[in-house]
């Protein structure tokens, strides 16, 4: 496997800090909304890697947090006149049902912020005492000055960065780049603490559910979107030298954003896509397709285009897998469990080329047509037909994408024969009644 390493910038040879295992990070989100296509683009992709790291034989450790404390939270309790708790609660139910329904394995753990508060109060208090973190007036702020070597994690200067963070005349903190680890508040929800009642910052908050679900090791590979390279990440990153004087993780992975029809998609432009509205509408297996569709590092633009092309694309892989199911059914050969291994391992290696699924996409096409040479001989070979088939849908499999399962009655047998005779005998009446008959079983 090679990845990209946003530390590096190079396409790197996956080394698992412990052999055949994979300890994985993916920020999840901040549960005040319901997610739209592109809060999904993640779930699908750290999906995807984790089963191609399965099919070459790791146990993965995957893990993907809740944010279930935040200010945009607590605003939405306050206007809806509810609390924080059923707020987060309403949202997390959403998300996981966008997980579910598109097709994720389950994860190992799904930390939440508010259930991880001691352990987040005895972190900040870590660095307070080792002079990385510093208290004023009930706030605590992480001290950016005292890592050497702040923003190698996101490329960019520190000096750079100070031009654009100045230090309003108001503000509590010594540099423009310090950012707050625990805020004082009055306002919503609070926890007690040395520094007085309040609630974490952000970028504290996956240090320390990184630490807690892994053995206060590093881990091989923190996830997310392009988005949270900096501040979030530097952010975490920065914390974890503070405290452990290593990195948080040796492979820093990110997906690049969602346009819709060429446009960045924001609440301003009105523009914004609901996952749930995509998969009501397209099915989640479509939407996986086009989720995948592109690089996982490119932009991927969301159109009626995009879904017109994806639409015929996947109709390419499963209508020769339902003919073949079809055929071999008819011959009791439906079982057959033998696979194609050639274009399967060109696959995987296209997939192990840092997820590289348009070559991955066009060996499925070009099986799919060796599939589709299968079906038209005279006399087809329904052990080549199996392996092709089954080599398809393992493809499938790793994409997240289940395989059609179709099992004929003696009857709907008979009656695909009947019109089999029927076409052959020229009677096309009689013919086009049997098929009608055929699609509405969903057999043709």
């Amino acid at each position: 496997m090679k990845l990209y390493n946003t530390k590096t910038l190079q396409v790197e040879e996956f080394v698992p800090r412990h052999p055949h295992e994979v300890n994985m990070y993916v920020c999840g989100p901040t549960v005040y909304n319901y997610v739209h296509i592109g809060n999904a683009r993640p779930i699908v992709i750290f999906d995807t890697l984790r089963r191609v790291f399965e099919a070459e034989g790791y146990n993965v450790r995957y893990v993907s947090n809740y944010t279930d404390v935040d200010d945009k939270i607590i605003n939405k309790a306050i206007e809806e006149g509810v609390s924080e708790t059923e707020i987060a609660e309403r949202y997390m139910a959403a998300y996981n049902k966008i997980r579910e329904d598109l097709h994720t394995e389950p994860l190992y753990d799904a930390p939440q912020v508010t259930k991880t508060m001691n352990e987040i109060i005895a972190f900040i208090g870590e660095l307070v005492d080792k002079g990385y973190a510093y208290v004023v007036d009930g706030d605590v702020y992480f001290s950016v000055d005292m890592v050497p070597g702040y923003g190698h994690l996101s490329h960019q200067n520190p000096k750079d960065l100070e031009v654009g963070a100045r230090v309003a005349e108001n503000d509590k903190k010594r540099s423009g780049l310090d950012f707050a680890l625990w805020k004082k508040t009055d306002k919503g929800i609070k926890w007690d603490s040395p520094w007085g009642p309040g609630r974490p910052g952000w970028h504290t908050e996956c240090v320390v559910m990184i630490d807690k679900d892994f053995n206060h090791e590093s881990i091989d590979i923190h996830g997310g979107g392009k988005d949270l390279r900096f501040p979030h990440h530097e952010n975490e990153n920065a914390q974890n030298l503070a405290a452990k004087g290593k990195d948080l993780a040796n492979y820093w992975i990110h997906n690049g954003m969602v346009n819709v029809s060429g446009q960045k998609m924001s609440k301003s432009l009105g523009n914004t896509v609901w996952a749930k509205d995509v998969i009501e509408e397209l099915g989640p297996d479509l939407t996986r397709w086009i989720l995948l569709s592109v690089r996982y590092r490119d932009v991927l633009d969301y159109s009626p285009k995009t879904i017109e092309e994806a639409e015929k694309g996947l109709r390419k892989i499963t209508t020769p897998i339902h003919q073949a199911n079809v055929k071999l059914a008819l011959a009791d050969k439906e079982n057959l469990e033998a696979y194609d291994k050639a274009s399967y391992g060109e696959f995987l290696d296209a997939m192990n080329d840092d997820l590289n699924t348009p070559n991955a996409y066009a060996v499925m096409y070009k099986t799919a047509g060796a599939l589709n040479q299968a079906l038209r001989v005279r006399e087809p070979d329904l052990e080549k037909i199996a392996e092709y088939r089954n080599a398809l849908e393992k493809m499938l499999d790793i994409l997240g994408i289940p395989a059609e399962k179709l099992s004929l009655s003696a009857e709907e047998k008979d009656l695909y024969r009947a019109w089999l005779d029927a076409r052959k005998e020229k009677d096309f009446e009689k013919a086009d009644k049997l098929r009608s008959q055929l699609e509405e079983k969903g057999i043709l």
